[in-house]
């Protein structure tokens, strides 16, 4: 007990009742959990398998069995640590039989998907992305426990979703499977159904902890008050300032409104950081003081003053990315480790351009993120194929993937041998003299590309021939805001911009994709690497040193944070992201983004504000 703070202290011992803890960045909130277990056990009596600790992911329920068992000589096994989708699928395994063959595998759960989105006959360029999408909205759907009558959809025509979504449910009750959502759904239906099952959980979890209580959705919420009742032992860990899932559902209102619910509820404030310096604390509390929806917290730092938090802005990308290496290699000159080291970015496309020069520096690293490659993407992969059609290619496949982006009118009618011809296509449209004249448009194009550099070329087909509005027009069917794909045109163009033939440009792509396959391999033994993270990912973490690069407007706040509550989860992951340093915090900003004017981050106007 004297290793505690005061609030540590107060948190430890508290009994019976409902408790709110609010913890912020590096306050050893995993400590006062496992403490406070170990309190009711030894000094309260409490029967161990009478507690449930719930969190979010299976590593922290690990982490936090294996924290608890090395404070204690109690038996392994008899205090209950589960992550929320464990727990609740042990009370449907009890109550309906339910074992591991019926839970969805992810391969089953995106072919389900798959034949629904085919039965529903729609014309997809980016089936990959459009399957993302559909999953997350689905599982939206279910946690939110929507109707779908009145629900609008934002992956697609909400009566194409809703067609989607049945078929995708439908298929599953057919084969007696169940997807993750389902376990929540399923349970909460199952303990308000049948209160004789809801009584004898209540009796079996009598003390209830929830870690990273900020994360909680409302349907995870609803079966842990159900489950808490009546006694209402209800122990909730967190910090509202670090709520950053609302994409799942999550929000901070949850939190803050805790002791609307339980009006006899306790609060303590673990306000204490023990990670980083002065400095740093004082710069992220100066940027979440500037949200509204929060538990108002001055937060201490145990350790010195340090460095304030350093910021610079450069004139672009290359010019910023330059000086991380430079200041990565001189860090492992003197002797230090890359692993200290952490860049955070907004997304996980972002770290592209800065890979490159890493990989070009030789300098290790390892992302937490699938970096998704951008010369796979469907964009690049259209690009690609005009340039091979410029460059002599008449393979039928090459010519059908781009004949129609734009709009020319061709049919696959006329193309039936392997090689296209281009006098068979014309004596084709020949009753057609407006589509000859697209086709014969499309000839004096590919000639032209063939003629120019990969940066000429690629502002040549987006521009002349008229890919870009091919794109706004597939956009606007697919639901989509144009900008998100002329993006990936945009970071295109800039890689291609340092290569002058298409030899070269090949050349590279194919090196590049070779050194992602090698570091998807060296990554999971390497831990002396640089960290590349998305700010998500990086919550939980710490690092001595963080960067965070592209500190600019539509990138930090994301371009599609539009409302109050948008840029106030923004502004919370950019508070998460700076938390996590713990000696150096570097932030970085950019005055031009693939050759366009970007405009400092208002986060970073907060940070400096006198």
């Amino acid at each position: 007990m004297n290793q505690l703070s005061n609030a540590q202290r107060r948190a430890v011992t508290h009994v019976d009742g409902p408790m709110l803890v609010l913890a912020g960045p590096g306050s050893g909130k995993t400590y006062t959990i496992t403490r406070r277990t170990r309190y009711l056990i030894e000094e309260c009596q409490v029967n161990p398998s009478e507690i449930l600790v719930i969190t979010f992911t299976r590593a922290a329920a690990r982490e936090m069995r294996e924290r608890f068992e090395r404070q204690t000589a109690l038996p392994k096994g008899r205090v209950t640590f589960g992550t929320f989708h464990a727990v609740f699928f042990q009370i449907l395994k009890l109550a309906y039989g339910y074992g591991a063959e019926n839970i969805l595998r992810e391969e089953q759960k995106y072919q389900f998907l798959r034949d629904s989105i085919h039965k529903a006959k729609l014309e997809l360029d980016d089936e990959a992305e459009f399957l993302l999408d559909a999953a997350a909205e689905i599982s939206r759907v279910k946690n939110a426990r929507c109707d779908l009558n009145t629900y609008q959809a934002s992956t697609c025509n909400p009566a194409v979703f809703k067609g989607i979504f049945q078929d995708y449910d439908n298929r599953l009750r057919r084969n007696n499977l169940i997807d993750y959502d389902d376990m929540l759904v399923y349970c909460y239906e199952l303990l308000k159904e049948r209160p004789d099952i809801l009584k004898a959980w209540q009796r079996k979890f009598r003390y209830i902890l929830v870690d990273e209580f900020q994360d909680i959705n409302q349907l995870q919420y609803d079966i842990v008050r159900l489950l808490a009742a009546p006694e209402d032992n209800l122990f909730i860990v967190g910090d509202d300032d670090q709520s950053i899932y609302r994409f799942r559902g999550a929000k901070p209102q949850i939190m803050l409104n805790f002791e609307k619910d339980y009006p006899k509820a306790q609060r303590v404030v673990l306000d204490v950081n023990f990670r980083s310096t002065a400095g740093i604390v004082k710069g992220a509390g100066k940027v979440i003081g500037h949200n509204r929806e929060r538990f108002p917290k001055e937060i201490q730092a145990a350790k010195g003053e340090g460095f304030a938090v350093l910021t610079h802005e450069f004139s672009d990308q290359e010019e910023q990315n330059a000086c991380i290496v430079d200041k990565i290699r001189t860090y492992a000159a003197g002797g230090g480790s890359y692993g200290d080291i952490a860049v955070l970015f907004r997304t996980n496309t972002q770290p592209r351009q800065l890979v490159e020069e890493l990989m070009s520096a030789g300098i290790p690293f390892r992302m937490r993120d699938r970096l998704p490659n951008l010369y796979d993407h469907w964009i690049a992969k259209d690009m690609f194929t005009y340039i091979q059609l410029a460059l002599g290619s008449r393979k039928r496949s090459d010519f059908l993937q781009i004949m129609n982006r734009p709009k020319r009118y061709i049919g696959r009618e006329c193309l039936e041998e392997e090689e296209i011809s281009w006098e068979v296509l014309l004596c084709c449209y020949e009753e057609k003299p407006w589509v000859c004249e697209r086709i014969e448009k499309l000839q004096s194009d590919l000639k032209m590309i063939g003629r120019l550099s990969p940066f000429g070329a690629l502002h040549y087909i987006r521009n002349i021939v008229g890919y870009e509005e091919y794109l706004r027009e597939y956009a606007e069917y697919r639901n989509r805001k144009p900008e998100d794909l002329l993006e990936v045109l945009d970071e295109l163009q800039a890689l291609a911009k340092g290569f002058s033939t298409f030899g070269e440009w090949m050349t590279h792509i194919e090196a590049y994709r070779k050194e992602l396959e090698k570091q998807a391999k060296v990554q999971e033994k390497e831990s002396n690497a640089v960290a590349l993270s998305t700010m998500h990912s990086s919550k939980g973490l710490e690092y001595r040193i963080v960067f965070i690069p592209e500190a600019n407007e539509k990138v930090t706040p994301h371009k599609r944070a539009f409302l109050d509550e948008d840029l106030e989860e923004e502004r919370r992951l950019f508070y998460v992201a700076m938390t996590r340093a713990r000696e150096l915090l570097y932030i970085f900003s950019v005055k031009k983004l693939y050759n366009r004017q970007a405009e400092r981050s208002r986060f970073l106007g907060e940070l400096l504000e006198e």
